[in-house]
């Protein structure tokens, strides 16, 4: 296995780029080299993933049919923080189910919904502990959603963490109110009622 000349750019990812690998989450392109295997010439991306201490290597030809993708954009970003604002959805299906499906929608690369797991495993001080497995996804999903925040944000992971559960902690308040507005609404009408 001979490593050979090495590019600096490749379809439209080039060597130093934040980029996100759907399975791995943030990673940085430290180089696109090519190299012979089994008598075949095989150009590479090798990523780096600094905080799990792996390199990954993913032929060019490869990049897009495995997700891997662009930091998100601006857009996204705002839909990324308007989704942690909004109301906990969680379906009254078995624990398992849910898990899987949160553990699919963590490894998608999608921020939204990346996102969707952040807010609907998000527990306030005032709300029940959270099992053990629904504590281990929200941890993964809020890595993964800081990391690329952190990296297109250009914080510190931990500053994009305290962002995000800033974030989370004004939306569980602001949801609390509201639903003791509506209790206060539904007493005054049952009174009227009377």
């Amino acid at each position: 296995m001979a490593a050979r000349k090495k590019s600096v750019q490749k379809n439209g990812f080039r060597v130093n780029e934040y980029i996100v690998y759907p399975s791995h989450g943030v990673g940085r392109i430290i180089e696109i080299e090519t190299q012979e295997v089994a008598g075949v010439s095989l150009e590479l991306f090798v990523i780096e993933f600094e905080q799990d201490k792996m390199i990954l290597r993913v032929p060019t030809s490869k990049a897009e049919s495995v997700g891997m993708r662009k930091l998100a954009q601006d857009d996204v970003v705002k839909k990324a923080y308007t989704t942690l604002k909004g109301k906990a959805r969680i379906k009254r299906t078995m624990w398992s189910r849910r898990a899987q499906e949160y553990e699919a929608k963590i490894n998608s690369g999608d921020l939204i919904s990346v996102a969707e797991v952040v807010r609907d495993l998000y527990r306030c001080d005032t709300q029940p502990e959270q099992s053990y497995s629904e504590r281990q996804l929200f941890e993964a999903a809020l890595d993964r959603l800081a990391r690329e925040i952190a990296a297109i944000e250009k914080l510190d992971e931990a500053g994009a963490v305290q962002k995000i559960t800033s974030v989370l902690s004004k939306a569980a308040q602001s949801n609390r109110a509201k639903a003791l507005e509506a209790d206060g609404d539904d007493d005054n009408q049952e009174e009227a009622a009377a």
